[in-house]
């Protein structure tokens, strides 16, 4: 699989950013402006490992 490296690498940024959201949703009082852009950062990167693992 030749985007497998970049999945991979997608992937680890993925988990990265679930546990900087996760961090951030803990704290007593969450910067939702941050959440918020975690979280659309998540989902682009989610959307880019599956257009990778479709073109395969």
């Amino acid at each position: 699989m030749m985007h497998a490296p970049r999945v991979r690498a997608l992937e680890s940024r993925h988990a990265d950013l679930e546990t900087r959201i996760a961090a951030e949703g803990t704290r007593p009082r969450p910067d939702d402006a941050k959440l918020s852009r975690l979280k659309r950062d998540k989902l682009h990167l989610k959307e880019e490992i599956e257009k990778l693992r479709q073109a395969h």
